[in-house]
């Protein structure tokens, strides 16, 4: 890789106070021989409890670390445009405050396909750390296993991304973030690649009505991009998806009734979102966290 290249890693947080730790922990256990990394900044929106307070005490034990505290929450795309302005590397990297790094090579991974000159945005590969034992469990292992198998063949970016920063700021009157970012760096020629070897770990909702919750908010903030952009979401492809079902299956075994209950849940979710975007009730730009997604 080239060792002049350098990134800046942005985390925006809310009431983080039970992930943000072990996520910049995570950052500094990374292996950065060939890149630079200039600062992490995490914003912190509002947060109402020890979030702050535990940034601060790491600063003194990483001399990169800074903490940009909001008075009030604004929603995540207000977060990100205040990271955007701060930062200085042309290479920002966001990782969500309830995420951890996979390994010690995440952010290489992540950040060497741009050593091509046209690729403009990375994602990496997000990795449940629920128990497929449960409904929800095996709900949330199932969505990102596709995800995982829809991005082999179209990148969906999402969960840990890099992108070269072009000026793009974000509305904040939506909810829609790397898919934006996406959009206005493909207008201007670049292209998206998927770093399946940049492992994350997520937390999926822990029952079936935080995973109606979460998906029904996801889903909302798609179909306003293609309302409001007239932008496709691979996810919402249905050739990719039937090819994903296959290589999912195949990865994670036959077991037809999990398998049907997490398909109704998601066709669920997604009727409900077309619904709601077809009435024009708006985007969720500050929506209320589900809390069983916050411990890794």
């Amino acid at each position: 890789m080239n060792s002049d290249m350098k990134i800046s890693i942005g985390i925006c947080a809310y009431n983080e106070e039970k992930n943000i730790e072990q996520a910049i922990r995570s950052i500094y256990r990374q292996d950065t021989d060939g890149f630079d990394v200039s600062e992490v900044i995490v914003v912190s929106s509002g947060s109402t409890d020890k979030t702050d307070e535990i940034v601060s005490e790491l600063i003194s034990e990483f001399d990169n670390l800074i903490l940009l505290p909001q008075a009030a929450r604004e929603g995540k795309n207000s977060a990100i445009n205040y990271f955007l302005d701060e930062k200085t590397a042309p290479i920002a990297v966001l990782l969500n405050a309830d995420n951890v790094l996979g390994g010690p090579n995440t952010l290489k991974e992540l950040i060497s396909p741009f050593e091509n000159s046209s690729v403009g945005i990375t994602g990496g590969h997000p990795v449940p750390t629920n128990d497929r034992d449960s409904l929800a469990g095996f709900a949330s292992n199932m969505l990102w296993v596709m995800h995982h198998h829809v991005s082999a063949t179209y990148p969906k970016i999402g969960e840990l991304i890099a992108f070269r920063d072009i000026g793009t700021r974000l509305p904040c009157d939506s909810q829609s973030d790397e898919d934006i970012l996406r959009m206005k760096l493909e207008e201007i020629g670049y292209r998206g690649v998927y770093a399946p070897n940049a492992v994350v770990y997520n937390r999926g909702p822990e029952t079936v009505s935080d995973f109606l919750k979460q998906r029904i908010r996801v889903n909302i903030g798609e179909r306003y991009m293609k309302k409001n952009y007239d932008y496709d979401i691979p996810t919402w492809n249905m050739k990719l998806l039937t090819e994903a079902l296959f290589e999912t299956v195949r990865e994670m075994g036959f077991h037809p009734l999990k398998i049907f209950f997490t398909a109704s849940l998601e066709a669920y979710s997604r009727t409900v979102s077309s619904l709601h975007v077809k009435l024009n009730k708006g985007d969720a730009n500050i929506w209320n966290p589900v809390s069983t997604t916050k411990k890794l």
